[in-house]
């Protein structure tokens, strides 16, 4: 009888794997009573976003009211746009835009406090999407009716400005919209300034209620009045020191009066030759020597050429005054804001054939900013034909979205 010999190692050691195996499987499933116990599950706290810190300013700044005006959709703007009813280039419209009107406190021509307006334009965008600011400075306009707040159509700038993705403010500035009847201060430096930095000011205090989201960007940009009015709130934002400064980026500037005595000049060379008797005693540095009765003729034909016969909003004629009497430190406290060395990109923008507001206002405004050696300001040249003051309207608007457009992001 044989005697079995010993057992093949190989298939001991499968044996023992399939075993281990099988072990392994029945853990798994969850099998036996001995497994070790499962480590706790990660307990996952969840917080909501704490709300906007609402900044509340009371005085010059303060938020008043809000209340919606529309909501205009961004086929609407295109049609609008297309239709060639708008200032501003051919665009592609991206957004539909919500129109809020603001009332807010700021400052009159004789530095009393005064309940302004203005209007707040966003894109309709999905929920937490943030975009650029841009504080927008119209033109001059002689009817209340053309105010922003009170003319929010599909072709008009702001709108336009913000289907493209930014949030448009578009103050109405001190003499119309809530402040109508209280005279305009033209071509003033400060109460402009203010008009236009107050509702800032008062915008951000909505957007923190609202939570309409920023993404840190503050562009300003404007042209002829709204031109310089963006040039005056720049240097005041600067020499301020301003809270907002943190954001400015820059400002993109069209056609303005930045050097009042330039610019009245031209509208006297019109008195000339409007008025030929009276042209051959018309001259700066003479002007304050004339006769009352020369002075008050002049004078009135020099807001005349000014303001159309049927305006019925009313303007401060300080910056005349001045100029008639010669007072040119008067004319540099008042209203030039020409003469100042910016930290951020100051961009002119002009035509040469220009003969509202004369190209040397912005040529002067370049020399004197690169003397006190700025090298953030520039001009580019109106390339229209001709450069004239409204040929240059449209192409300013496509001068200024590709400035914008090269920095501002979130669009």
């Amino acid at each position: 009888m044989s005697v079995p010999g010993p057992s093949n190692p190989w298939l001991s050691y499968r044996a023992l794997l399939a075993a281990l195996a099988a072990s392994a499987l029945l853990l798994a499933c969850g099998g036996g009573d001995d497994k070790p116990p499962a480590p706790p599950t990660p307990q996952v706290t969840t917080t909501a976003s704490p709300p906007p810190v609402v900044v509340e300013v009371t005085g010059p700044g303060q938020l008043k009211e809000a209340a919606l005006v529309n909501t205009i959709s961004a086929a609407e703007i295109a049609a609008a746009v297309a239709a060639g009813k708008s200032k501003a280039p051919p665009v592609t419209p991206l957004y539909a835009v919500r129109s809020h009107r603001l009332t807010y406190v700021t400052r009159d021509g004789q530095g009393k406090e005064v309940v302004a307006s203005g209007l707040v334009s966003v894109p309709v965008k999905a929920s937490g999407v943030p975009s650029p600011v841009l504080s927008y400075q119209h033109g001059t306009v002689y009817k209340d009716a053309e105010a922003p707040s009170n003319k929010v159509e599909a072709a008009e700038p702001q709108l336009v400005l913000a289907s493209l993705g930014y949030i448009v403010l578009a103050a109405d500035y001190v003499g119309y919209g809530a402040s109508k009847g209280t005279p305009h201060p033209y071509l003033v430096s400060a109460p402009t300034a203010a008009a236009v930095i107050d509702f800032i000011t008062a915008a951000r205090t909505w957007r923190q209620k609202n939570a309409v989201l920023d993404n840190g960007q503050l562009f300003l940009g404007g042209y002829s009045e709204g031109g310089y009015a963006t040039m005056a709130a720049h240097r005041a934002l600067q020499a301020s020191d301003s809270t907002h400064l943190a954001q400015l980026v820059g400002s993109v500037s069209g056609a303005g009066p930045y050097h009042l005595g330039v610019t009245l000049d031209v509208l006297l060379d019109r008195v000339r030759d409007d008025n030929p008797l009276i042209g051959g005693l018309l001259s700066p540095g003479l002007l304050k020597h004339l006769g009352s009765t020369v002075r008050d003729e002049v004078r009135r034909q020099l807001i005349k050429a000014l303001l159309p016969d049927d305006a019925d909003v009313s303007f401060t004629t300080t910056f005349v005054d001045n100029y008639l009497a010669d007072d040119n430190d008067a004319i540099e406290r008042d209203s030039n804001v020409h003469d100042w060395k910016p930290a951020l990109p100051v961009r002119m923008f002009h035509g040469r054939d220009d003969q509202t507001v004369p190209y040397a206002a912005s040529s002067r405004t370049l020399e004197t900013m690169r003397a006190r050696g700025a090298l953030t300001a520039s001009l580019t040249d109106c390339e229209a034909s001709p450069p004239s003051h409204l040929g240059c309207v449209r192409p300013f608007f496509a001068h200024l979205l590709g400035r914008l457009g090269s920095v501002a992001r979130d669009l």
